[in-house]
């Protein structure tokens, strides 16, 4: 990675096309994964549209992890030319506690980094899953971290912290719109199809005293553009139910706009309501 970083982002983008296609064709589990997503939420499209939008999400998946390379190992300047930030950015200034909603598209992790580049005075946190390989967790830490004022939060480290630095001023970096196994769902619609999903969004606003404001990050061909959305209003309200079909109905709409950079291969409908069939 440290030697993909300094190669010119065509070619960095062109080995990440070669990879996604072979991992397309090679990682089966995770391509029945992508088409299972794709086939219910989609069921209008044809089955060849299932296979190029879940293809190119393999292509997007690889060219955005091979861009960690230089995200986290690029001179500074390079990653500045490369990352954009766009939209309402004054919503991110001064010190009012904001959770910012950055649901799992590929460019996730440039959107974190633009972030931090482009509003160093911000204290800024994110929850993540560490990986049990501790060298792969510093690299991912030390990466994440490189610039500005970030803390990270294993998934078992409480919401204590989290809540605390919210309240002091602080931006929360929340991805909550995955799967979580064990965790306090609430049976949601996302495109039509009940998902598991947990209401952190609104728990986090609500315990943190936080504005919403949804952040979206996109791939482009010289690097990525992190749109800032206008905050939400009446977020949140009591009914944790409903902030978080708001949430997921909010989504729907940023997937459509660029329905193959989502993380379809994540399994986001494994939880069922009781009574349903699996779908894997």
């Amino acid at each position: 990675m440290r030697f993909l970083a300094l190669l010119p982002l065509p070619i960095v983008r062109a080995l990440g096309s070669l990879l996604g296609h072979l991992l397309y064709l090679l990682v089966i589990p995770r391509r029945k994964v992508a088409l299972t997503n794709l086939r219910l939420c989609f069921p209008h499209e044809s089955e060849a549209q299932h296979r190029a939008s879940a293809r190119q999400c393999f292509v997007y998946f690889a060219q955005t992890w091979l861009d960690r390379s230089w995200l986290w190992h690029a001179p500074q300047h390079v990653v500045q030319q490369r990352l954009r930030l766009s939209g309402e950015v004054r919503e991110l200034s001064g010190k009012e506690p904001t959770v910012l909603f950055a649901p799992h598209f590929l460019g996730m992790d440039a959107g974190a980094t633009a972030l931090s580049l482009h509003l160093p005075e911000r204290v800024g946190s994110t929850i993540y899953a560490s990986p049990s390989d501790p060298v792969l967790d510093a690299w991912i830490q030390q990466g994440r971290k490189r610039f500005g004022k970030i803390s990270l939060h294993d998934h078992f480290d409480g919401i204590r912290p989290i809540v605390s630095s919210l309240r002091a001023g602080g931006m929360l970096y929340l991805l909550p719109d995955m799967n979580l196994s064990g965790a306090e769902n609430l049976f949601v619609p996302f495109f039509g199809v009940s998902a598991a999903t947990v209401p952190s969004l609104s728990r986090f606003a609500r315990l943190g005293k936080a504005k919403v404001v949804p952040v979206i990050t996109r791939i482009t061909p010289s690097g990525y553009e992190t749109t800032v959305h206008t905050a939400w209003t009446h977020f949140p309200t009591d009914d944790a139910y409903a902030d978080t079909l708001r949430m997921n109905q909010s989504l729907e709409a940023y997937v459509l706009t660029m329905p193959e950079q989502y993380y379809w291969v994540h399994k986001r409908f494994k939880t069922r309501p009781p009574g349903k069939p699996p779908v894997y």
